[in-house]
């Protein structure tokens, strides 16, 4: 069965640099290029199914947010925010060689893609926002931040299994054999069990958030989703506590105009593994073409 290839790149922060750990799947001259970016406490390898299924089409790079799987941990946890992602990952399209991708972003990766995809330059070209928008549901915040940060040790991979499915019970139905697969490479072997792959430290910013500043920045995700001008589809999990029928629709009327499809019998957020998730993904990112390379003008 394919495997990625493991790589890193090194990105600027407020106390030095971090190197940032990225997967790559296909070949490495294809133009095509798909950045696949994860949620909150996730990684990179979440996206094994989809990258194995379109790597042969497409270079899929799959990289892990710093703090997370691979990368480094911050030296000031209050780095962890929206902005300091977008930085990494204009650093990682820079390390690429590429000047336009298509970009699929999970929860807190399609904030990181929409953010991303609003600025003038933008490397975007296409966009797959996964059960995200601007205005994010607080009681959702609330269920996150119950379990964020905790640091625990299981006993064994399959206690870990266990407790992460549970946790993770709004992704939808799926076999034994497809959480382990989403489970096992967030899980770090330590002394006396595993531990999870991340930064408790991410904890921080996001539960520091009150209503007053989820307003605020509502407002600020509003107005990036509405410069963006790339093709959007949007996805959400019927059952989604995150996303809101209201800001779903709403993201179909403004900005892009997003494409919205909705799969039942799932919550936040669709791990695109079924084949019906995967099929939505890879016909709309079929049409999709990067623009020719402009050849820089020399000057005197």
């Amino acid at each position: 069965m394919q495997e990625p290839s493991l790589h890193h790149v090194s990105c600027l922060d407020a106390r030095g640099l971090h190197r940032m750990a990225y997967w790559e799947w296909g070949a490495r001259d294809n133009p095509r290029v798909l950045m696949c970016v994860h949620g909150l406490t996730r990684q990179g390898r979440d996206f094994d199914v989809l990258a194995r299924r379109l790597s042969a089409d497409w270079r899929v790079i799959c990289p892990d947010v710093v703090g997370r799987g691979r990368s480094d941990w911050l030296a000031d946890p209050s780095g962890y925010q929206i902005p300091s992602y977008v930085a990494d990952m204009v650093t990682l399209v820079a390390r690429l060689g590429v000047e336009q991708v298509a970009w699929v972003g999970t929860s807190m990766g399609g904030l990181i893609g929409m953010v991303l995809a609003s600025l003038p330059g933008t490397p975007i070209g296409t966009l797959v926002v996964n059960d995200v928008g601007p205005a994010i549901e607080y009681a959702a915040l609330q269920r996150i931040g119950l379990y964020l940060g905790h640091k625990v040790v299981f006993p064994d991979e399959q206690v870990a299994v266990q407790a992460l499915s549970a946790i993770s019970s709004t992704f939808g139905p799926h076999t034994p054999e497809q959480w382990l697969a989403l489970c096992r490479p967030l899980l770090k072997a330590v002394p006396g069990g595993f531990e999870l792959r991340y930064d408790p430290g991410i904890a921080g910013p996001f539960q520091a958030v009150t209503p007053e500043l989820a307003a605020v920045g509502e407002a600020l995700m509003w107005q990036a989703y509405d410069r963006i001008t790339c093709p959007t589809l949007l996805l959400r999990g019927a059952q989604s506590d995150l996303l809101s029928v209201a800001t779903a629709e709403a993201m179909t009327r403004r900005g892009p105009r997003a494409r919205l499809v909705s799969f039942d019998g799932v919550g936040h957020a669709p791990t695109l593994v079924a084949e019906d998730q995967q099929q939505v993904v890879e016909s709309f990112l079929s049409s999709w073409q990067p623009a020719p390379r402009v050849a820089p003008t020399s000057s005197d």
